[in-house]
């Protein structure tokens, strides 16, 4: 009789299978027949997977609980805030706020400022006298996160964001981010206290972090917002400067 596919040892099985992308995988392989389904579903083949493209390190082996959501989250992980760096000027961004001289932007170091830790950024946005405001609205659903993925799984949602004043003038600080429902009910939000930056400082550029955990059902956009304006009034562009944004999705571990 002639061998088949179906003849393959299980083992060798898992392994052709892995090296199919996930979307194939969940979407045709795993309606094949019950064996397929039955590999394509094994822990297993999605470890390999996750060896294969580099998720994989062995402290993890007792700490996630579903390698296929593991392998998933990783696969999609990303910045979902676009244009953090002021490359496209202000592409993707709305402007709720933009008094005084209103917003710019301007090549790092800047005028009595500090280059970012991070040598690929090059640039910053800048806010003037009167209070200036900027937010991005991520609608996850368009980003590949599914709804029964964030209401049953409730992946970490990290936020970063890093700010700096100008040596020879203070400035204020403040950031909002919020997960909203579909209605865009807050369902969870970290607003921490605004930062005053006093004039004379050392033009240092700070990180802010912050991590959502075991968050409610539902959460299907992410509102961010951030900005501020310098504390003397002075004409043109001496108060807070904000780059490198960052909001990504990643898997909870044990």
């Amino acid at each position: 009789a002639m061998t088949t596919i179906l003849d393959l040892p299980e083992d060798v099985l898992v392994e052709l299978l892995s090296l199919l992308p996930a979307r194939d995988l969940l979407r045709a392989c795993r309606l094949v027949c019950r064996q397929w389904r039955y590999v394509v579903d094994l822990t297993t083949l999605w470890k390999r997977k996750c060896q294969r493209e580099g998720f994989y390190t062995q402290h993890l082996d007792r700490s996630v609980s579903d390698w296929k959501v593991f392998y998933m989250l990783c696969n999609l992980r990303r910045n979902l805030i676009k244009n953090p760096c002021a490359e496209e000027k202000f592409q993707h961004w709305k402007i709720d706020k933009n008094e005084g001289d209103k917003w710019n932007i301007e090549d790092l170091p800047g005028p009595h400022g500090n280059m970012m830790p991070d040598p690929k950024v090059h640039k910053y946005f800048v806010t003037s006298y009167g209070p200036c405001i900027k937010s991005q609205l991520i609608t996850l659903q368009k980003e590949g996160y599914w709804n029964q993925l964030m209401d049953e799984k409730r992946p970490e949602i990290v936020v970063k964001d890093w700010y700096s004043a100008r040596f020879d003038c203070g400035c204020r600080y403040e950031l909002t981010v919020r997960l909203l429902s579909e209605d865009y009910i807050v369902l969870e939000e970290f607003q921490p206290e605004p930062v005053v930056i006093e004039q004379w400082s050392d033009a240092t550029w700070r990180e802010i972090s912050h991590t959502f955990q075991n968050y409610p059902a539902g959460v299907r956009y992410i509102f961010f917002q951030h900005g501020g304006q310098d504390t003397q009034f002075w004409a043109g562009w001496y108060g807070i400067r904000v780059t490198n944004s960052s909001i990504t999705i990643g898997p909870q571990t044990l």
